[in-house]
Order: C-alpha cells, then structure tokens, then sequence
C-alpha cells in the first residue's frame, strides 16, 4: 500500500477507467447468426444470436412478433446486456440441433431479478413450447426447481427452431443466456451455489458475531457494522435468487422490494459506520451531522418504499444521488488520518478504492456498456465481501482500542482508589480504609466473636527524628509498620494515621485475654531496636485498645475509648498495654 493517499486513489481511478473497457459498439456491429447445438460442445452462449424488438406498449403477441414486418436488431450493447430498459422487449434466437444430439438440452437466463420472461419455441408456424419465467413465478410454478430461470427443452435431433423470449422487469435488463446439456447445467449450478453458500456463510457469520459483540460489549459501532453487513446480504440474495428459492420463497412483496430495501439499508449502515469509525476531534461538527442526516433520510425512504408510498424509481433515484455520499464525506477524514500514519485511514481508502472499482464494473454492465460474464455479475458481491472483511479489521482495532482504554481507565481507578486508602510513605491503609474495614467487621461481631481496635503511639520517635532528620524518621517508621505486621495474624490490619501513631484492627477474638496478650506481644516485639540503612534506633509502644461488643459497638466510640487508654498508659510511664471499658475496671500490663 503506498504512503501517499491521495497518489493510492488516483491509482483507483486508473483502474476505474481500465474496468470500463471499451464502448460496447464493436461488439454490436456484427450480425446475429443461427445458433448451432451440438453435443460436442456441452454449454453454449446464445447471445451471438440474439436480435432484440421493442415493444414499448407491451401489447404485442408471439404471432404479432412472429408475423411482423418489423426486422428484429441485433443489439446495440455489450455481451449478455440490454441496459437499463423500462419497455418489454423480445428476443429472437434462431437455432438448429446438430443431428448427431440426443436433444436433451436446458435453457438458462442466469439473471434471477429478471421478473417475468415468456418463453416462446417455434418450428416453423407451429408453437412447440410455451412456458412463463421469472422472479415474481412461486416455486411450484417454475418449470425447474434453480435459482435462476431454467427450463429442460427436449428437441429433436436436426431440426431448426425459432426462441422467443417476451422479457419484462423494473431494473436492468441483463441475459446471460445458454443452452445447456443437463450434466453441464447442473454442474455450473452446483458450482454457483456453493460459492454463495460460502459468501452467505462468511457473511452470516459476521452479522452474528458483531451482533454478538455489540450486545456483550455495548459499542453501537458493531451493530452499525451488522446494519451494513445486513444491506449487502439482502442485495446478493436478490442478485443471485438464493432469496426466492431459499430465503423468502413465493413472497412477491420481498422479490419487488428486496432491491431498493437493501442498498437503503446498506446506505444507512455505510453513513453511520462511518461516522462513527472516523469521529474525533478533527471531525467537523457538520460532518457528523451531514452523516446522521443521511441516515435518518435513508431510514425515512426506505419505511415508505416498505409501505408502498413511493416507487422503485424513487427510490433508484435516491439511492443514485446518496449511495456515494458516505464514502465521499469520509474521505477527507480517512486521508487524513492516513497522512497521520493511522492505519484506520489507510483501511478505509482500501475498501473504497476496491467498493469503486467492483461497483462501477456491475454498474457498467447493468447500463450495457461491459459485457456480462462471472466476474463482471460478480464483481460487487466480491467487492462488498472484501469490504466486509476489511471493516471487520477496523472494528477488530476499534476493540483494541476500547480494551486499551478500558486497562487505562482500571488502572487509573485503582491507582486512584490507592492513593485514596494508603499511607503514601508506608503502603498501609490510611484513616479512610482503616474505617471502611472496621464498620464492615463490626457487623459480625459478638461476645464470642470479638473485634479489638489498638491505638499505638511511638515512644522516643521525636528524639530521633530531631537528632537525625525527617529522612531517618521516614526510614524508621517504614521499619515500624514492617515489624508490627510480621507480629500480627493475616487476617489484622494494621494503619497508620499520620505521624507516629498507628491503628491495629484485630477480629474473631475469643476472649479478652487474647486481645491483651496481642497487645503485650506487640511491646516487646520492639525491646530490639531497629536496624536502619545508616543508623541503629531504639523506640518503643504504648498501646491502648477497646473490645467490641464488650466496650463500644460502633468504630467512633472505639477509637475514643482506644485513644484514651494510650493516653493514659503516656501518663502513667509509657511502653505499656492498657484498656479502659466505660463500665469495667481497667486491665494494664506494664513493663
């Protein structure tokens, strides 16, 4: 892919040009000849052969068309197209069976939105076959069970017949018409049908899974996606008749409006998707207004085309003046998010370059300006097919980007949660978790399940922290809350509520004497003193504490009850363990 956007889609525009091949005039100027079936050859073309009549009033008859003095022409367009033609027009198609065939042959119009096709055999003044194709036929009136317009034609070995054909539909007139040997009609059938089933598959699977991920992860751009993916769907279904023969058998409504439905659905979900997929800071305000507009105005036509309000022709029209606007109010975002170095831009530009292309190659071949093969009726559905896929890769980043910001925002809620319950010097809860933590214990607590709340406050940590600095009292007091928590159980907390005075929650006590021999544990846990980077310091504990239920049964009435005991024990000499019930005699341990 190159670097330089805009040199990319002056590169798509060459191809553009190149797709268009040349006018179609050289194609016509030859004269029609008689087709010749032989068995030698299993499958052939009829359009050599073709000469076609206009019948702009529709009210002519096989034998007004038979008996007319009005020559038949040969067309004036490409291969396998009349263009877009609103007037009924026959075919005329002389032919003779080889007299070495065993006559078995089927006649094929692989164009399923054709609507209505009479077909007419004649051998000399007598009508041998008569039979009525098209889409708007219900299953059980076809003459073949096919997606396309087939129909077993047993004639005889070395005689000469003339085919009729009285074609009448809304939208192009496109015939790639063949007589066929059975095993090869069935053969090409087969082959038809797998490659729509896997295209059907591939697209089915996408409109599920971003179903799917826009309900789990709750990101509208996946049910854009499936909203756009949903338009082409419903288009090839239409195209290549798996609609009627599978999806939507015998329902007249959705064969007439399956066509206009799907390129306004495919329209709104293209305005939105890339909206959405483009929108940032950069993004004009009018632009996403101008997107959603279309949208909305897509929506509206297409619930009154359902409703019968206005004609496919509107609605051709509509779709004609709006199908490029996405891409083209797009644009000047995806270049420059490509010239950013963004591969989103980049990915964009690739799946308009490759939607110009196909689409203007089945558009030219609609219109009868590019003859009518496989890759030039199937050059959309392979180009909407890629664009799929390339939309999905987008999304695919787009998910990545949601997660990575998801992990951002995680990790800032927890830093932040963080710095909101730790003491930022010693990484020990702070007031607010200390108090979080004791009212969520308190409501468990009992007399046999009791809940110990220690106030403890340094002795001698002024002294070194005058003689020595703030930097050797950080050092010390990290020291501090290291050794209280090698002494305490896993299930005790231990918090420091600034500067020398620490809190030590301790739960599922089951007698008061427990709590006391913690706190005298914890005392002479620090009769050795501590061993910093550059200094030897010696400090000691004097502890106060309250019981719950036993003293106080909320964590206020505690901590005053916990304060005013170590405020005692200072007053009574320092280092020691005291308690004080407001309705028992006080408990001390002294040392």
């Amino acid at each position: 892919m190159t670097k330089d956007p805009i040199n990319f889609l002056f590169s798509v525009l060459l191809l553009v040009c190149m797709a268009m091949g040349p006018a179609p005039g050289a194609a016509a100027s030859a004269s029609a000849t008689v087709l010749v079936l032989d068995d030698a050859t299993p499958s052939i073309q009829a359009w050599p052969a073709v000469t076609v009549l206009a019948d702009p009033q529709g009210a002519l008859t096989i034998d007004d068309v038979a008996e007319s003095r009005t020559p038949f022409a040969v067309p004036q367009t490409a291969s396998g197209t009349l263009g877009l033609r609103r007037e009924v027009t026959w075919l005329h198609i002389p032919l003779t069976v080889s007299e070495g065939s065993d006559g078995e042959w089927v006649f094929d119009v692989d164009y399923p939105p054709l609507q209505r096709i009479d077909l007419y055999i004649r051998s000399g003044n007598d009508l041998v076959k008569r039979a009525t194709l098209g889409s708007l036929q219900a299953a059980g009136e076809r003459p073949m069970a096919s997606r396309s317009h087939a129909m077993a034609l047993p004639l005889a070995p070395g005689k000469s017949y003339d085919v009729y054909l009285r074609v009448e539909t809304l939208g192009a007139m496109v015939l790639p018409i063949t007589f066929s040997k059975p095993t090869a009609f069935h053969a090409s059938a087969l082959k038809e049908q797998t490659l729509q089933g896997l295209l059907s598959g591939l697209a089915l699977t996408l409109l599920v899974s971003s179903l799917a991920q826009w309900v789990t992860l709750r990101e509208h751009l996946f049910g854009k996606y499936a909203l756009l993916i949903s338009g082409s769907l419903l288009f090839t279904w239409l195209q290549f008749g798996i609609g009627m023969q599978y999806v939507w058998p015998g329902n007249v409504w959705m064969e007439t409006h399956a066509g206009g439905l799907s390129a306004l659905v495919a329209a709104t979900g293209s305005f939105l998707f890339i909206e959405h997929a483009l929108a940032g800071p950069d993004m004009k305000p009018w632009l996403s207004k101008a997107m959603k507009g279309g949208a909305a105005l897509t929506i509206a036509v297409a619930a009154c085309y359902a409703l019968d309000w206005i004609n496919v022709h509107t609605v051709t029209a509509v779709v004609s003046t709006l199908g490029l606007a996405p891409a083209l109010l797009g644009l000047p975002g995806a270049i420059t998010r490509a010239r950013r170095g963004e591969t989103v831009g980049f990915y964009f530009l690739l799946a308009w370059a490759v939607y110009f292309v196909t689409t203007a190659i089945l558009i030219e071949a609609l219109k009868g300006r590019l003859p009518v093969n496989f890759w030039t009726l199937h050059s959309f559905q392979f180009g909407a097919t890629f664009d799929m896929l390339v939309f999905m890769r987008i999304l695919s980043l787009r998910t990545k980007a949601l997660q990575s910001a998801m992990r951002l925002a995680t990790r800032e809620r927890d830093k932040f949660h963080t710095l909101a319950h730790t003491d930022p010097l010693t990484g020990l809860p702070n007031r607010r978790s200390l108090n979080e933590t004791i009212t969520r214990e308190l409501t468990t607590t009992n007399p046999q399940n009791m809940l110990a709340v220690y106030m403890l406050d340094l002795d001698g940590f002024k002294t070194v922290n005058d003689l020595y600095g703030h930097d050797v009292g950080d050092e010390l007091l990290i020291a501090v809350a290291n050794r209280l928590q090698a002494n305490l159980r896993n299930s005790d907390i231990v918090s420091r509520l600034g500067g020398d005075e620490f809190v030590i929650m301790s739960s599922g006590l089951a007698t008061a004497e427990q709590a006391q021999e913690l706190g005298e544990k914890l005392v002479r846990a620090f009769d050795a003193p501590c061993v910093l980077s550059h200094h030897v310091c010696k400090v000691g504990l004097t502890i106060g504490y309250a019981l719950a239920p036993l003293d106080e049964q909320d964590i206020f009435g505690l901590l005053k009850l916990a304060d005013g005991a170590m405020y005692a024990g200072k007053m009574a000499g320092k280092h020691c363990v005291r308690r004080t019930a407001p309705n028992a005699e006080s408990d001390a341990s002294k040392r």
